[in-house]
């Protein structure tokens, strides 16, 4: 393979396939030439494949010499990766290959992301099919679409064919660190109708800002405050004293992301604005002293209208109730995996037109439980004359207490580098729960090597780690 940037390094033929899928444009839904490229391979090294009509690739290879009869094993990644750039960077990332490089210890690319999520596992994979010297079982070979904007290729890869119950997913980024299980998760949102008419009057704009925000899976049992939530808290303060009309509420972009910041237009009746102050200034003080947020911003300004189309006193009321009966934040912690959420969920976007509407990340590792969480967001909805509605609901990966394929991870990294890896669970989605779900009984853990700022300009791969990753992986496969 003709290689020019990562040329000398090793594994040579890893990086050689690292640098030839660099070379291809190959970020969500633009996967058609790295898929193909991917055909291309399995046809010149003779591998049996199938690339379906999403252009998922699976490949089929029967063990190498004394290996034939052993029970074959998985191995998952996905071709797709995150388009980001610099601003003054010319390269179009839609057609044309990335500006990779090496300083000896780290692999990055000019101007945009590199790619190593996911790049680096399927350069793994190409690597041991096409060396016919490598000791391993019979390999099933996943190679999936579309992972980043929402796993959509793990969703709809169809795995009819294989017969293995054991998968090693290359997915992650940390040396070291074996991932055993995840959380499965959806989107609900609750919609509820309001009534609004012409109410005369000083309009006031409530404003919540300042906070940290965050991951919703990694970052939620951190001690962050939600802006959404904490926008209830001070409507409801306020109506206390005086009734009101909210025009306007809006609040959060992502479901996934802890919200920074809300905001809210109303015509409080009678309550002046230095009253108001009052409230949110021991609001403000609330925040900062129960949350890790030094920087929390409450506050309430006059705004230059008088009246405007707002929702009844009665449905401010209603609305008003229902954000502060949302649940949000860590339902339960796990009781298998010290320090690891099981359950939650966060009120990422709120807005307000025609109607109201709560947008929630629900997750959690215990299937069950999410379908839980969830129905308890359809009943507060029915509780408040509103409906739900759900989209992306995935699977949770569950923990497996009894895993031949982690004990025999465990010891082969214990034996060759002289440490414990880190055994972890994490509070986010992988491609592992769509395809344990697909397997049932699935034994599975998630490796990788050691990248940086990944989904940015930043992003990078260790060199020295990937070495390593790769023999641990070739000493792995020689153990099952």
């Amino acid at each position: 393979m003709d290689t020019m940037k990562l040329a000398g390094l090793e594994p040579a033929s890893v990086f050689g396939y690292f640098e030839k899928i660099c070379s291809i444009p190959h970020g969500s839904r633009n996967t058609k030439a790295i898929s193909d490229y991917l055909v291309s391979f399995a046809v010149e090294h003779g591998i049996r494949y199938e690339q379906d009509e999403l252009n998922n690739v699976l490949m089929y290879q029967e063990g190498t010499c004394g290996y034939e009869e052993h029970a074959p094993v998985i191995l998952q990644g996905h071709m797709d990766m995150v388009c980001e750039k610099d601003a003054d960077c010319s390269i179009n990332m839609d057609t044309d290959g990335l500006n990779i490089d090496h300083d000896g210890e780290w692999i990055f690319a000019h101007g945009t992301t590199l790619g190593g999520d996911n790049g680096i596992a399927v350069a793994y994979i190409l690597a041991l099919l096409a060396d016919k010297t490598i000791p391993h079982p019979p390999l099933e070979c996943i190679i999936t679409v579309d992972e980043e904007i929402g796993m959509e290729g793990a969703a709809g890869v169809q795995l009819g064919n294989f017969q293995s119950r054991t998968m090693i997913n290359l997915d992650s980024e940390d040396e070291g660190v074996f991932t055993v299980s995840c959380a499965g998760g959806a989107r609900s949102t609750i919609h509820m109708p309001v009534q609004r008419r012409v109410v005369y009057g000083p309009c006031v704009k409530l404003t919540v800002e300042g906070l940290r925000g965050g991951h919703s899976g990694v970052e939620i049992h951190k001690n962050l405050a939600n802006a959404n939530k904490v926008m209830g808290e001070f409507l409801g303060r306020i109506q206390k004293i005086m009734p009101l009309c909210i025009t306007k509420l809006s609040g959060g972009a992502k479901d996934n992301a802890i919200p920074r910041s809300c905001e809210a237009t109303l015509i409080p009746l009678g309550i002046n604005v230095e009253r108001l102050n009052d409230i949110a200034q021991q609001l403000q003080s609330e925040i900062r002293e129960s949350y890790d947020e030094p920087y929390a911003i409450v506050r309430g300004d006059n705004v230059d209208a008088l009246g405007g189309n707002a929702l009844t006193t009665e449905c401010t009321a209603k609305v008003i109730a229902l954000l502060n009966a949302a649940p949000n934040g860590v339902q339960t912690m796990s009781q298998d995996i010290e320090g690891l959420v099981q359950t939650s969920l966060n009120l990422g976007v709120m807005s307000l037109d025609e109607e109201l509407t709560l947008t929630f990340a629900v997750r959690s590792s215990v299937n069950a439980e999410k379908v839980d969480l969830l129905k308890r967001l359809g009943e507060l909805a029915v509780f408040y004359e509103g409906t739900t509605s759900e989209m992306g609901d995935y699977p949770a990966w569950e923990y497996k207490k009894d895993s031949r394929l982690r004990n025999t991870m465990v010891d082969t990294f214990c034996r060759m580098f002289g440490k414990e890896p880190q055994v972890v669970a994490i509070h986010a989605g992988l491609e592992c729960g769509l395809l344990s779900e697909k397997l049932p009984g699935l034994d599975c853990v998630s490796i990788g090597p050691d990248m940086q700022d990944i989904h940015t300009s930043r992003e990078k791969l260790s060199i020295a780690s990937t070495k390593r990753t790769w023999e641990f992986l070739l000493e792995v496969l020689k153990e099952l």
